[in-house]
């Protein structure tokens, strides 16, 4: 397809155009939008800067489709380039319960089950963890998002092996649109 060809069918990231929203995305309504900002990222590279975008939006249907792209930036905010990458499904399971889907480039496939705890947070827990051969080793991973005054809010931790629980990335998102 050339970059001028239209798609027959259309996604949006807010309320106001394109398809009808689904009932079934109340629970994870408010984090329809693209969102952008900066976080902390913790790993085998030291800890580190970075710079964020995330999009979610719908087609109509009961999930919403999720869309990461993050990049490293010095501690002065220069960009070095890019860093972790994400898609996936924000998928209500009915009532307060959520699952979220999860695959990057780098070979790991995450399944997080968990509930709204409030009209605006979520809290996941990772139910399966697949990864190709040369992934990274995560046995276990909890997610965390809320929207606090406005801005979008979330925190990572994940374990590897026998060890517990250590935050990974965290990160400040406002509203673009």
């Amino acid at each position: 397809m050339s970059g001028d060809t239209e798609l027959p069918v259309e996604d949006t990231v807010d309320v106001r155009s394109g398809p009808e929203v689904s009932e079934e995305l109340l629970a994870v309504l408010p984090l329809l939008g693209e969102w952008h900002g900066e976080g902390q990222a913790a790993g085998a590279g030291g800890d580190h800067r970075f710079g964020q975008w995330i999009r979610f939006s719908h087609d109509g249907r009961g999930f919403l489709a999720y869309d990461s792209r993050t990049w490293r930036l010095t501690d002065d905010g220069q960009v070095v380039g890019p860093a972790v990458r994400e898609s996936g499904f924000w998928r209500p399971r009915g009532g307060d319960d959520v699952e979220l889907l999860v695959t990057s480039p780098d070979g790991l496939v995450e399944l997080y089950v968990g509930r709204a705890r409030t009209t605006t947070s979520w809290e996941l827990t990772s139910d399966v963890l697949a990864r190709t051969p040369d992934a990274p080793e995560v046995s276990r991973a909890v997610r965390l998002y809320g929207i606090v005054e406005g801005a979008l809010m979330y925190a990572i931790d994940r374990a590897t092996g026998e060890e517990p629980l250590r935050p990974t990335m965290s990160a400040r998102l406002e509203r673009l649109r």
